[in-house]
Parts: structure tokens; sequence; C-alpha cells
């Protein structure tokens, strides 16, 4: 079974989160259980795989997710001077929905 926090959890609203940035088709907010001090995770409201595996008619809902990553990331640079945009692929991907972690500080 494939798991999907986002769409089985977060979009379906059975797990409540604290948005940051919301859209039309894409969602960005502070992660359920950070792994650094500041964590926010920017997710497409439609379910795509992952990055590797989207398909050309979602192209325009990739530019949004990349517009809503591009406005956090801003914002936490500017806030705490630093900050990495991740997306893992394949077996590094916990979630099979493409999602970008936008970090900054230290791993807790």
């Amino acid at each position: 079974m494939t798991i999907d926090f986002y769409c089985d959890e977060v979009l379906s609203g059975k797990t409540e989160v604290e948005k940051i940035v919301e859209t039309d088709n894409t969602l960005a907010y502070y992660h359920t259980k950070p792994s650094y001090q500041v964590h926010i995770v920017a997710i497409p409201k439609k379910h795509i795989p992952s990055l590797t595996r989207i398909d050309e008619c979602d192209q325009k809902i990739l530019y949004e997710l990349i517009e809503t990553v591009r406005k956090v990331a801003w914002k936490i640079e500017q806030e705490y001077g630093a900050c990495r945009v991740i997306t893992n692929l394949g077996n590094y991907q916990e979630s099979k929905h493409l999602h970008w972690h936008i970090v900054s500080g230290k791993r807790i």
C-alpha cells in the first residue's frame, strides 16, 4: 500500500496544519513532525506522485508550486538568513506525493 500523508491526512482535513501560503493549487504549511528548527512543507493539492513522475498536463501546477516554494524560501531567508529547499525521490520519498521541504536551522 502506497502512503500518501498529504492526500489522506492534510488535504482531507484529518490532520490540521498551520498554513503559510495557500493558492488554488498549492499549500505550504509548518511540518507536523519537524526535523529542523524551521520546517515547512509545500505540496500541490492535486495528487502528483513525485517530481520525476509529473505529467505534461500538470506543468501549470508545477510552476505554481515552485512559486509557492520561492515565496516561502524568500520569507525564511529574510527571517533566518538562510534556508534549504529539498525534495526526495524514489526510496528516499516516504510519502508518494510531490512535496518540497523548506528548512532552516539545526536538525532537531
